[in-house]
């Protein structure tokens, strides 16, 4: 699927100038889609030279106000997180997505994090606690800002000790660095690339679920 990711108005929000033509709900909750954005002349050069849009999982690295389905015609390229083609119009709006939906959705990832931390500070857990809250009109401001500074120190908290261990540890791996091999490499690299897809790939899902895509 194609995302197209723009402010309230339909002007660009992650780079880029101009206003989209936005598609209008129907009474009977469908779409009619906005009208054909002129074509793109010359060389498609990604960040330069396009209309950009977030494939599939790529939606969480530019995630804004808007929300839109896009379609596109004619040639393309793809270039890392994004593809760039030369002529689309908006499908529809993902209109379940707003600040409160953003909210919770930042929370739920929170949390994911959180479950895989050994002995996650308290007050991290009661940041999320109070935001999801917040999400909900349980908490008032003065409520979530206090939790916002809390969650704040305990990152600057968690940061000092890993700082101290990793001191610790630079020592430590001086005296092994000729016992490392690139096959050990390799193998961390590989772990740590399989645990990032399986975590993304859970984001992904639940943000389709949260936006009724």
């Amino acid at each position: 699927m194609l995302f197209k990711v723009l402010n309230e108005d339909g002007t660009p929000c992650n780079g880029g100038s101009g206003r989209w033509n936005l598609p209008t709900r129907n009474e009977d909750g469908t779409w009619t889609s906005g009208e054909w954005m002129p074509e793109i002349l010359g060389e498609l050069v990604p960040c330069e030279n396009g209309y950009h849009f977030a494939v599939d999982v790529h939606i969480l690295e530019w995630l804004g106000p808007a929300i839109y389905e896009a379609e596109i015609v004619g040639d393309y390229i793809d270039a890392d997180n994004k593809r760039v083609a030369r002529q689309s119009r908006l499908l529809r709006r993902f209109d379940a997505w707003n600040k409160r939906i953003a909210r919770l959705f930042a929370v739920w990832c929170a949390r994911q994090t959180l479950a895989i931390v050994p002995n996650p500070d308290p007050r991290s857990i009661a940041a999320c606690d109070v935001a999801e809250r917040y999400a909900n009109g349980q908490a008032t401001d003065e409520e979530l800002n206090a939790a916002w500074a809390a969650a704040w120190d305990a990152a600057r908290d968690a940061a000092t000790a890993a700082a101290r261990d990793a001191a610790w540890d630079a020592a430590r791996d001086a005296a092994r660095v000729a016992a490392r091999d690139a096959t050990w490499a390799a193998a961390r690299d590989a772990t740590w690339d399989a645990a990032w897809d399986a975590v993304r790939d859970a984001q992904y899902q639940h943000l389709m679920e949260m936006i009724d895509a």
